[in-house]
């Protein structure tokens, strides 16, 4: 596997870990998607993007709920800009854009599934999209 922005410190600064940056609400690790560690600089393009996916079945619930931190680069090309979403079988249910150099937490980006049920993939995806 190649080495990707998204990839390259798995377990150290992105994946499951004990982030520096804050103190996760429930438990002692989240889930980073991006980088723990403020500065790191990649070459990224629109549309690159990193996602943690599950199947769950959503025949007796009402929403999806994620608690997230955003931290955005301070050198964000104009044009463009980080969104994060949850995800519905690969479609985008809920999502929020972070104004570079920001911190942004958001305590419930929640999506209706009320009228689903039965197993689909459920996903939380941070993308490098054109504003």
């Amino acid at each position: 596997m190649a080495f990707t922005a998204f990839n390259a410190a798995l377990g150290a600064q992105q994946g499951r870990l004990q982030p520096a940056g804050f103190v996760p609400t429930s438990g002692d690790f989240a889930f980073v998607l991006g980088s723990d560690a403020p500065g790191d600089v990649h070459d990224l393009e629109v549309g690159d993007r990193a996602e943690v996916q599950q199947s769950v079945d959503l025949t007796a619930e009402n929403f999806v709920r994620a608690r997230l931190r955003l931290r955005n680069a301070g050198a964000v090309p104009a044009g463009v800009n980080w969104e994060a979403s949850i995800t519905i079988d690969g479609a985008k249910q809920a999502s929020m854009l972070l104004a570079p150099d920001r911190t942004r937490d958001r305590a419930d980006m929640a999506a209706n599934v009320s009228k689903l049920s039965g197993v689909h993939t459920v996903g939380l995806q941070l993308e490098l999209v054109a504003v």
